[in-house]
């Protein structure tokens, strides 16, 4: 069994996730959000998603983590924030010693639903029918377990 922890880096709202997967058999663990407020300052809604994260991996023990690739957008100003948080939600597991491996938004779509242009809420479906009894907090911790599901997929399919 392999505990996985899927992440869904954002500035105002990271996701997370966690399952147990033992070969195609998926678990809910746990899920939730990191919110933080546009009135703080970009170090200190870092330092917020920093410490919860911590918390989050110190308290359930992932073996694994798993987080969308960056996208562009048309917005450089929103890209580098972006980039901010990906690098502290890269950098939490990584100071515990917990392997980071990135999907691309299309992959993880068609590892979770079948189908790489799949939207949110069809996302969010297929993550509550591959885990009976998970019902997540919002589309960013739907998001970050359909990451850890996608991660299954592909180790399993790599055969680990």
């Amino acid at each position: 069994m392999v505990r996985i922890l899927g992440l869904d880096p954002s500035l105002s709202s990271t996701g997370w996730g966690v399952i147990d997967a033992e070969n195609n058999r998926l678990h809910y663990v746990a899920d939730g959000f990191i919110p933080t407020s546009p009135k703080q300052t970009i170090a200190e809604r870092l330092a917020v998603i920093h410490k919860t994260l911590s918390e989050v991996i110190e308290l359930y023990k992932p073996d694994e983590a798993a987080i969308e690739q960056v996208f562009l957008n048309d917005n450089p100003h929103s890209t580098i924030k972006l980039g901010m948080a990906r690098g502290v939600v890269i950098l939490a597991p990584a100071l515990f010693g917990v392997p980071v491996t990135e999907y691309e938004p299309n992959k993880i779509k068609k590892a979770v639903v079948g189908v790489g242009k799949a939207d949110k809420k069809q996302v969010e479906t297929m993550v509550k029918i591959l885990m009976p009894g998970c019902k997540p907090k919002n589309n960013d911790s739907s998001d970050a377990l359909a990451m850890a599901i996608c991660h299954n997929s592909f180790r399993a399919a790599a055969g680990r």
